[in-house]
């Protein structure tokens, strides 16, 4: 079999082999954007966490915390606020009032609520903001403050 010269090869195939062989300048990949909190967000939130902490402390919730998980590169939201009341009735009240308070003054309805039923720990996730309200044994037994002590805590005084 012959051996083919350059020549004899169509023009267009020899300037794909040219393109092809041209070296590729590399670069660093691009740096990911930097995403800096916005004001707006903030003051929401901090509006959002006073009308939970009203709403709890309007129903006698006990030692009101707030935790500012933003920081934290694991935690599942922004902010855990966290109460707990004597009695079962109480739990519930504070949730009820949790929930129909966010709605009224802030619009928010709660996504996702845990723990009506036995009412020893209620959860109401709205996403950038979760509610843990514990009758007090069982936030004695959980600790959950202990759980995320890096955070950010603020105590909610009446």
């Amino acid at each position: 079999m012959p051996v083919k010269k350059k020549s004899d090869i169509p023009t267009e195939k020899v300037a794909k082999e040219k393109k092809s062989k041209t070296p590729v300048k590399k670069t660093a990949p691009a740096a990911a954007p930097v995403i800096e909190a916005d004001k707006d967000s903030i003051d929401t939130d901090i509006l959002e966490l006073n009308c939970i902490a009203e709403a709890m402390q309007d129903k006698k919730a006990q030692l009101v915390i707030s935790l500012n998980l933003k920081k934290i590169g694991t935690a599942i939201s922004d902010y855990f606020i966290v109460c707990n009341a004597d009695s079962t009735p109480n739990v519930l009240a504070i949730a009820d009032n949790v929930e129909e308070m966010m709605y009224k003054k802030c619009n928010r309805k709660v996504v996702r609520a845990q723990g009506k039923e036995n009412a020893f720990w209620i959860i109401l996730d709205y996403t950038n903001i979760v509610v843990h309200i514990f009758k007090t044994e069982y936030r004695q037994f959980y600790r959950l403050e202990d759980l995320w002590a890096d955070a950010d805590r603020k105590t909610y005084q009446e």
